[in-house]
């Protein structure tokens, strides 16, 4: 039976260097506090923080042994939204959809739900595959969990 190793510490992105590998992982994946992931390079790491967080692009996790594995944002199947992008971006936030926000578009995750009500506000839209790296909360870094914080 291979060794796991552990990740007992985060750190954020711009705060490290150097990593030793890379784990990549989607918008969901990306929330966990006690999780096995795979690296690139096929290690097993057990993830086992504090408390629950969410990882963005570029944070790392450390190692039990000082080894820093850097997280990247996995390709995922999105929705590029162009158009009246406040307007169509307050709507989007209205429904508290994730919504990674750019000077000249906006990215979703695919949801036909979402997608007709903003053809139906006039909004182009067009299927892509891209890392998804949404806004994060008013309230702090990252995601939350209602409205207690």
């Amino acid at each position: 039976m291979m060794a796991v190793a552990v990740a007992y510490r985060l750190r954020r992105a711009g705060e490290w260097s150097g990593a030793a590998d890379v784990v990549e992982l989607g918008y969901e994946e990306r929330f966990l506090r006690r999780r096995r992931l795979m690296t690139r390079g096929g290690e097993a790491i057990l993830v086992d923080l504090p408390q629950t967080v969410s990882l963005e692009h570029g944070d790392a996790l450390e190692l039990a042994d000082g080894r820093l594995v850097e997280v990247i944002a996995a390709v995922e199947p999105l929705i590029e939204v162009r158009g009246d992008l406040p307007r169509l971006a307050w709507h989007v936030g209205n429904r508290h959809t994730p919504c990674q926000i750019e000077a000249d578009r906006l990215l979703v995750r695919r949801d036909h739900v979402i997608a007709e009500m903003l053809r139906g506000l006039g909004a182009v839209l067009r299927e892509v595959e891209a890392p998804f790296t949404p806004e994060g909360g008013a309230y702090g870094h990252g995601r939350t969990h209602g409205h207690s914080h």
